[in-house]
């Protein structure tokens, strides 16, 4: 058992999933247990499993006869934290999706069609030509979504032998996907904060209703915090005044802090890419890293945008070491890759050109990774174009870019000892509003700095 009492809202929490897990979940296969941070939703949920007898990440398949229980998350970052902390998980996408493409001649098949139509199209004039153009224009949108990955339901996934799916970091995930996870009929915890950005697209499936518990409480530990202070009063719609809230958290003008004091600041966090894009240029101007649009080694700050497991665990959102980086050309360069752990990433140096991502023996080592040069060339010249251009070329490179800056929708899942908040009033309404700057805040674990 849990050496420590829960304090009465997280004891009516455990008391009420309980008995839903028990008795109700014939009738009702989610249960939405919310909580704002520092509520203790983690520890509902560690108690909750523990009298129920459910052992974490044992499927059936695994152990044969321990009742299996499957964390997932929407990003690979927020499982890899999870993970990371004791409780291992996995996203959603690879438990019960597998990933489907269009083959090369099937894209250009589509291609050919498109240039036929703009060709054919120079003969029209009027209402004819007006309809035509919409035509050409559907098909194009649908050539590009024909460069990306789509995912089909497995029904082999681990999710149709688990005896209970918890669902953490629920705020991102979309209705089509939330359909697809209840589809397998087996329970959902979800573990929820309403304060959280929901989809960029879209409302969250998950939380687009009333929770049925609410976690309020902030235990007292962490209310003492500053940054949960500040958290609250972001959530709240409450005015955050300039000045400190403790010896490691403060408001400040933006003017008041330089590039060069932001390099020991933490990670920087912002609203929107093109803030993201300048303040990246601004940083490595600062670390004395901007002579070049390629990254500088192991000095820069470089984020993972794709996750990748054919050849060691890439997951997005992922900060990388890079080294002895060569150029290769007008679309990748080649580097030593090491992963937040210190860990070497790549094809061993026996399986380069084999097209096979394991080991081959004991001794063979991680060689090089090939990276898109796309997305550290919008810093110095934003192409919207880029990524349809080069769908192909890229498909079998990493994809990486600078990491000083990131917007607060890549860094949900995630957590820093020390965070900066560069406000730069993303919110098109006042709750998405208080929703990011939430989101942003609760970022940080010791030390914060809001710039406004």
């Amino acid at each position: 058992m849990i050496s420590f009492t829960p304090f009465a809202q997280q004891a009516a929490a455990i008391r009420l999933t309980k008995e839903w897990f028990e008795t109700r979940t014939h009738a009702q296969q989610v249960l939405r247990l919310f909580g704002y941070a520092g509520s203790g939703k983690s520890t509902v949920l560690k108690f909750v499993l523990d009298e129920l007898g459910l052992s974490l990440h044992r499927s059936d398949r695994e152990g044969g006869c321990v009742p299996g229980v499957v964390t997932v998350t929407f990003t690979g970052k927020a499982a890899l934290v999870l993970s990371r902390k004791g409780t291992p998980a996995r996203t959603i996408h690879s438990l019960i999706y597998s990933v489907t493409e269009a083959t090369e001649e099937e894209i250009e098949a589509a291609a050919r069609k498109v240039r036929t139509a703009e060709i054919e199209i120079r003969t029209l004039s009027g209402f004819d030509r007006t309809a035509a153009e919409a035509g050409i224009e559907a098909m194009r949108q649908a050539l590009s979504a024909m460069k990306k990955p789509h995912f089909a339901l497995n029904p082999e996934s681990d999710a149709a032998d688990a005896k209970l799916i918890v669902l953490d970091e629920v705020s991102m995930v979309g209705e089509d996907m939330a359909r697809d996870l209840m589809s397998f009929g087996k329970p959902i915890l979800v573990l929820g904060d309403p304060g959280q950005l929901p989809p960029i697209k879209g409302a969250g499936a998950f939380t687009n209703v009333a929770p049925d518990i609410m976690l309020t409480e902030i235990h007292r530990q962490a209310a003492e915090s500053a940054i949960i202070r500040l958290a609250t009063m972001a959530r709240e719609g409450q005015a955050i005044g300039f000045g400190s809230y403790d010896a490691h958290v403060a408001k400040m003008h933006k003017g008041d802090i330089t590039p060069e004091q932001a390099l020991c600041g933490g990670q920087l966090i912002c609203g929107m890419n093109a803030t993201r894009l300048q303040l990246n240029n601004a940083m490595r101007a600062a670390a004395g890293l901007s002579g070049t649009m390629l990254p500088s080694g192991a000095a820069e700050k470089i984020i993972c945008l794709k996750n990748q497991n054919d050849f060691g665990l890439l997951i997005n959102g992922m900060f990388l070491t890079l080294e002895d980086i060569v150029d290769e050309g007008s679309l990748y360069f080649s580097a030593v890759v090491t992963d937040e752990d210190g860990r070497r990433v790549g094809r061993t140096d026996r399986d380069v050109g084999t097209g096979r991502g394991e080991r081959t023996d004991c001794d063979a080592r991680p060689g090089r990774l090939r990276i898109y040069k796309g997305h550290f060339e919008d810093h110095i010249a934003f192409d919207r174009d880029r990524n349809d251009r080069d769908w192909k070329d890229k498909k079998q490179l990493s994809e990486a870019t600078f990491g000083w800056a990131i917007t607060a929708h890549k860094a949900q899942g995630s957590q820093w000892e020390n965070v900066i908040v560069w406000d730069d009033g993303l919110g098109r309404s006042e709750l998405d509003r208080r929703r990011w700057l939430y989101t942003a805040i609760t970022r940080a674990e010791r030390g914060l700095v809001l710039l406004a």
